[in-house]
């Protein structure tokens, strides 16, 4: 591609191509834009001579990347406008310019082995990449979110090998493909043209396996999912809390509750404690199923302690509280602030706006009469591989509660249920999800969306759990480490191949 060669604005050109790239996410899935689009940033790194070029290359193409792909999150500053409206350039440009720090070394690497050939290049960019992500996934907390491999969510056959591999497998599998076309592109037509239908053959083909092998059959277990749409704006309004909590009430009884053995709002759903208002034990219980159980977020506070958690609370229909779970990885700058007492003192009130909330207890399972064991999370906690399930002590389902609506009609709430998917496969697990504003749904344990609510449609949505709710899976018994170690058995062994070919000249 001599065209890559002219370019006289290579960084800008990076940057744009790293834009188009994050289109391959959902809602969009428009997975060959990426692949052109990281061929394209390849073929202007082949072009530069020096290590600094190319990691500028590197890092302006992650941060049109990062930057497009998490737009979504500086919409928060939003609900707000007036307040935080002028922050949101800041956050914008604050995304990009620290999530593209990590596409750095997977492009000095290709530098590095330029000499190698092409694969060596491919190989040694693609472990460096998913290494990346995984570094990213607990960095500072981490934010494991738009992986690579959730951008074959369109398409359950491709998802299927993610219960192998994991979503990690996936974001290798992602750039091996580009390798291909890159290869083909370099005169490597043969090799370009065998291992990418090699590799999406095997891929169609594994899914339609696992896919054939499972029986989607219903049980008799049905879960009634709440979504009320309330925009965020008025969420918390003072005069509003009581409509927005008789309203989950309400609608929670559009339908006879008659078979129903869980009611499920989302997260924060309730302002009020039922354990500390009998008027609101009175109340919620008209959103009990007979003998069944409803299941809602709440900040809950524990007075022994004197700490707060944002909480999914589970109410029998006497209204009492049976059980509870506490959110444990929680979002920093959202429920707390990390290093707060180290923080300059200008800085403080700005912190203060943010909640100081406390994490709970990891991977809990909530077993309610002793026939129902699920598995419990809030918000953002699904998008972390390995941190999902109790694997030691699997639940039947997985009870996923969320509040998408601080990012109105945008690509987050998407890529939300699409990291969802991804989790079900890798753990083998049905996740009930209830989002406030949207996108309420189904999974099951394949990765597909039996049935889901609309973003930003109001209204109920009766699910009947799978017969079969779990199936084993690889990933499920060997986790995400062992990914991860054969990224750096590539890397390895790419170094050592380097190091003694240069020994030999």
């Amino acid at each position: 591609m001599a065209l890559t060669r002219e370019i006289k604005h290579q960084k800008t050109a990076a940057f744009a191509a790293g834009a188009l790239a994050s289109l391959a996410f959902a809602p969009v899935f428009a997975l060959p834009l990426f692949l052109g689009a990281m061929v394209f940033v390849w073929f202007i790194c082949d072009g530069l001579k020096t290590y600094k070029k190319t990691a500028a290359v590197g890092y302006f193409f992650g941060f049109g990347f990062f930057m497009c792909g998490f737009y979504w999150i500086a919409n928060a500053l939003l609900v707000d406008a007036k307040t935080f409206g002028v922050l949101y350039p800041v956050a914008l440009l604050g995304l990009g310019g620290f999530f593209g720090v990590f596409m750095i070394l997977p492009f000095l690497l290709w530098r590095y082995f330029e000499s190698e050939g092409v694969w060596a290049k491919v190989s040694a960019f693609s472990a460096s990449f998913v290494l990346m992500e995984y570094v990213r996934s607990f960095l500072l907390t981490g934010f494991a979110w738009n992986m690579l491999g959730t951008m074959f969510a369109f398409f359950p056959l491709a998802i299927q090998f993610a219960s192998v591999v994991g979503a990690y497998g996936l974001s290798f599998i992602a750039l091996v493909l580009t390798g291909a076309i890159y290869a083909f592109c370099k005169g490597l037509k043969k090799s370009g043209v065998v291992v990418f239908c090699a590799v999406s053959v095997f891929l169609i083909v594994f899914g339609l396996v696992r896919l054939e092998k499972y029986d989607n059959a219903p049980s008799d277990v049905k879960i009634r999912l709440v979504q009320p749409s309330i925009e965020q704006s008025v969420k918390w309004d003072e005069g509003a809390l009581t409509d927005n909590f008789l309203e989950h009430i309400k609608m929670s009884q559009v339908q006879p509750l008659n078979g129903v053995q869980f009611v499920v709002w989302s997260e924060t759903a309730s302002p009020f404690d039922p354990r500390r208002s009998a008027f609101v034990r009175a109340q919620i219980r008209q959103a009990v199923p007979e003998g069944g159980y409803l299941l809602f977020g709440l900040i809950r506070y524990d007075e022994k302690r004197n700490q707060a958690y944002n909480s999914m609370s589970v109410i029998d229909e006497d209204g009492q509280t049976v059980a509870f779970y506490d959110k444990h990885h929680l979002v920093p700058f959202g429920e707390y602030v990390p290093l707060r007492r180290f923080l300059p003192n200008f800085v403080r009130p700005i912190a203060n706006l943010f909640s100081d909330l406390s994490a709970g207890e990891k991977l809990k399972n909530i077993d309610v009469n002793g026939v129902f064991k699920f598995g419990a999370l809030i918000c953002y906690e699904i998008i972390f591989p390995d941190e999902v399930v109790n694997r030691k002590d699997k639940p039947s389902f997985l009870v996923v509660i969320s509040n998408d609506a601080w990012y109105g009609k945008s690509f987050g709430p998407y890529q939300h249920l699409a990291s969802a998917q991804l989790r079900a496969v890798e753990e083998g697990v049905t996740i009930v999800r209830s989002a406030g504003s949207g996108i309420s749904a189904l999974i099951s344990p394949m990765g597909e969306i039996i049935d889901s609510l609309d973003l930003n449609k109001k209204g109920i949505l009766d699910v009947f759990l799978p017969f079969n709710p779990t199936v084993p899976t690889i990933y499920a018994l060997l986790g995400g480490k062992c990914v991860q170690l054969m990224m750096l058995a590539v890397l390895l062994a790419l170094l050592t191949i380097k190091i003694v070919g240069l020994k030999h000249k």
